[in-house]
């Protein structure tokens, strides 16, 4: 029996796939409270591309049959397992726990439903080590959004910026409360649709933002696309990819605009809805693939005027989600709420995950 004590630190490796399918993205860090207080220490931390017939068949799931599902969930996770167990064999170390975000394929909170495949029982047994998975279903089930979850992280482990914003498939950002409470939500999809548009032109993503740089931003869809009816709604709320393949592209598509345009007004499109949640003057920590678009990054401190997006070393940028969900596995074992009503919306806060030893 595996002894999880925080305050003698407990070391976890958090498994993380993002809706964009860079990937999966594996962090390896020893986590300790002290004082009231939590810090962390990074082992190791790995990038996994997916093999083309698994990326297929996540990107399609969402249309298979109940026994393709099925057997997805199960198979995916057997193959999250191996990857476990070959990230401590290359690196020589030994993980008290795996904590993983799985692969989200149905996110419609509004109906109480959410599903992450990848089996915990398959990661488990493929690794020897005990597997926490399935962070959201309990806090849909007490009517949350169930998402986002690094917010918890973010207070814990990087309470010194004023916002973290995370610029992944989808970007979020979250803050406290003048009443102190953790404030949460998505903001828009950026990687999803950026990533779809310049699959387009051959490449896999538009680096440094080189095909935006080179368009023009297209006003009247940029009028378009900042009045959808989501950025209109308040409380906690929650993007997924129903919602980017319902209203977004349809949208664009409708313009019969080339590429580098329609690149060029999203990265516009993300600059002024990022603007709209961040105080004047404020420091703001920058994660996600898309801190590395520079077109991007310069596009929002233009109009973010007097914000400091801070993009911090490397292995932050790329690893922090994979990261925050090795502390979630964390604080599963130490019995700490890791969903917090004030960010998600559920009846109250909640312990979300289940293990599998």
């Amino acid at each position: 029996m595996v002894n999880y004590n925080p305050e003698e630190g407990i070391t976890a490796l958090g498994l993380m796939s993002g809706t964009s399918l860079d990937g999966l993205d594996l962090c390896l860090a020893t986590f300790t409270l002290k004082n009231g207080k939590w810090s962390y220490n990074v082992a190791c931390a790995d990038a996994v591309t997916y093999p083309e017939e698994l990326k297929k068949a996540l990107a399609t799931a969402q249309s298979m049959t109940a026994l393709e599902y099925a057997r997805l969930h199960s198979d995916y996770g057997i193959y999250l397992g191996q990857q476990v167990k070959a990230f401590m064999e290359k690196y020589g170390v030994q993980p008290q726990l795996v904590a993983s975000h799985g692969h989200t394929i149905f996110h419609q909170p509004a109906i109480r439903l959410t599903s992450q495949i990848g089996s915990g029982a398959g990661i488990a047994a493929e690794s020897g080590v005990p597997a926490v998975c399935d962070f959201r279903t309990t806090d849909v089930a007490l009517h949350g959004q169930g998402a986002p979850l690094v917010p918890v992280g973010d207070r814990y482990l990087f309470g010194d910026f004023d916002y973290c914003l995370n610029l992944g498939g989808f970007s979020n950002i979250s803050s406290e409360g003048p009443d102190r409470t953790r404030q949460a939500y998505d903001i828009t999809a950026v990687n999803y649709v950026l990533n779809h548009y310049t699959r387009q032109t051959g490449e896999d993503y538009d680096k440094d933002g080189n095909h935006a740089r080179r368009g023009k931003v297209n006003r009247t869809l940029l009028d378009a696309l900042n009045n959808l009816p989501f950025y209109k709604q308040t409380g906690p709320k929650s993007l997924g990819r129903e919602w980017v393949e319902g209203q977004v592209l349809p949208l664009i598509d409708s313009f019969g605009m080339t590429t580098d345009d329609i690149l060029a007004t999203y990265c516009e499109h993300i600059a002024v809805q990022t603007s709209y949640h961040v105080r004047l003057g404020s420091k703001v920590l920058v994660t996600g693939g898309g801190a590395f678009n520079k077109y991007l990054m310069e596009r929002m401190t233009a109009v973010a005027k007097t914000v400091i997006f801070h993009i911090p070393d490397d292995l932050t940028v790329n690893f922090k989600e994979a990261l925050i969900f090795a502390f979630l596995g964390v604080l599963y074992v130490s019995d700490i709420p890791s969903c917090l009503s004030s960010v998600t919306g559920s009846v109250h806060d909640n312990i979300g995950g289940a293990m599998y030893k």
